[in-house]
């Protein structure tokens, strides 16, 4: 064991810290059945979290230990990418594979799986491992910290720390390019990798029921991860459950599935799972969204459209109890809500959620007083008008709209306005970019200007009339990343 190891390893239910200590590893106590022939389980924590996530509130020690594994934790950054962890995982996995004496499986949570593969593939870790096993981990990145990076939620997220590198690095646009630097080096599959996914959101009013909420329009999720992300062409999905972005990292919850794919060398019941190929979802457009920050009072106005059956209006805001007063069209007041905690991509915020059942059509106004605020609102409809609107990017950076036309006005009675904001991000260094285009026509390109290598963060606020002239209003958030060679990934 070199100097470093021996300074950093602690025992597990010795000294420790629930916030973590990025490049501590700690050991389990040693079970005392002690299984042969199996491989040493290292468990690895995501985003704002820490190894303590393993066994507080959590069985997945308890079971490890009890059925006779090897075990150790370690504790990454919360809130760096997948390089920076990466880089740290690649000097600790080689001294616990000098502790236990032979190959590891690991077992990681979200955006830990991200950096256990940065680890592997990318500095030199892979000898070291037989084998990956990743828990709801976002591999195609997170429409939320698309969100967080977006002209309307950048507000919110500056103040309670949500735009970090571990944030910017889970935008789609940059996973995107980060999966086309990984998964064409040769050596991807000298280690098999295995996944698992989740469906569930949690409780009403909880944040990742507002997540779930928000990925709804990308398919199956978590609360955190769509099941798409969570998965690899090359990868054997173990299971996909209803489970929320905790449970799925919870022993009760998936030990008894992944215990079949703990032995060494590799040994795989091939009849128990299949390799899942990943396409990216058609996505839908169910949300409108405006923010900022203030002082005193705001008001902001949305519109509901005829044939909405339900709408659920979330008020995101650093501040736990802002007087939240909704108006309803004919004037009446509604101050029935619900507050969470978030404790994702938003930790530190809090949700002010209210539900509206076949809400009538009109404008409606959510009034907020306090004395400094800062705000992310999130109307989600259901409604038949979603799927109506589609958005692409090519490969010159145009933005392409189109509709189907069967609930929306288009062509010459130019009914639908479109602003479109751009936030250019570099890492570190961060450019707004601000534009503006109305008066769409049924078939549109809109140039987006190049700044250069970076991620563009396009946030489009769609305004307009149905068929039966009743306003309404989307917003679409698009994420993109360009190359230093002027490449485009989405």
């Amino acid at each position: 064991m070199n100097s470093y190891s021996s300074q950093v390893r602690t025992k597990m239910m010795g000294k420790y810290s629930k916030l973590g200590t990025p490049g501590k590893w700690y050991l389990g106590e040693a079970p005392a059945n002690p299984q042969p022939g199996v491989a040493p389980l290292v468990f690895i924590h995501g985003i704002n979290s820490s190894s303590y996530t393993w066994w507080e509130d959590n069985d997945m020690y308890e079971m490890a230990r009890e059925n006779g594994y090897e075990t150790a934790f370690i504790d990454v950054s919360p809130v760096k990418d997948m390089w920076d962890n990466g880089l740290l995982l690649a000097t600790i996995i080689p001294d616990l594979y000098e502790h236990f004496g032979e190959r590891l499986t690991v077992i990681a949570h979200s955006k830990g799986g991200i950096d256990t593969q940065a680890a592997l593939l990318h500095y030199g870790a892979l000898p070291y491992v037989h084998e990956i096993i990743t828990l709801s981990s976002p591999h195609h990145g997170s429409q939320l910290a698309n969100l967080a990076y977006s002209s309307w939620a950048s507000w919110l997220a500056d103040i309670i720390g949500s735009k970090n590198d571990a944030t910017f690095s889970l935008q789609t646009g940059y996973m995107s390019y980060y999966r086309s630097q990984t998964d064409s080096l040769p050596t991807i599959d000298h280690v098999p990798t295995f996944t698992f996914g989740g469906t569930g959101w949690g409780a009403f009013g909880t944040s990742l029921f507002w997540g779930g909420l928000y990925l709804r329009s990308f398919g199956a999720n978590d609360g955190v991860v769509t099941v798409e992300s969570s998965r690899l062409p090359y990868a054997t999905e173990i299971r996909v459950d209803d489970w929320n972005h905790y449970e799925i990292k919870r022993g009760s919850s998936t030990f008894p599935y992944l215990q079949d794919y703990l032995s060494e060398g590799g040994r795989i019941p091939i009849t128990q799972a299949a390799n899942v190929a990943s396409h990216p979802p058609q996505a839908y457009h169910p949300s409108y969204h405006q923010g900022g920050v203030y002082r005193g009072s705001i008001v902001e106005i949305f519109e509901v459209e005829e044939e909405v059956k339900e709408v659920i209006v979330d008020w995101v805001s650093n501040q736990q109890d802002p007087l939240l007063t909704l108006f309803h069209p004919d004037g009446s007041k509604d101050y029935q809500m619900i507050t969470t905690a978030d404790s994702e991509i938003f930790e530190g915020a809090y949700h002010h959620t209210f539900t509206l059942v076949s809400p009538e059509k009109g404008s409606w106004k959510l009034q907020s007083t306090s004395a400094y605020e800062r705000y992310l609102l999130s109307v989600a409809y259901e409604s038949p008008i979603n799927e109506e609107l589609e958005v692409i990017v090519d490969a010159d950076l145009n933005l392409l709209f189109q509709t189907k036309g069967s609930y929306l006005i288009w062509n010459n009675q130019r009914k639908l306005t479109a602003d479109i904001r751009l936030a250019f991000i570099r890492k570190g260094e961060r450019q707004s970019k601000t534009n503006s285009w109305k008066n769409i026509n049924q078939t549109i390109f809109t140039k987006i200007p190049k700044y250069g290598e970076g991620i563009y963060n396009i946030t489009i606020d769609v305004h307009g009339k149905t068929v039966n002239n009743d306003a309404f209003n989307r917003t679409i958030i698009l994420s993109v990343y360009v190359d230093r060679e002027g490449n485009i990934y989405q």
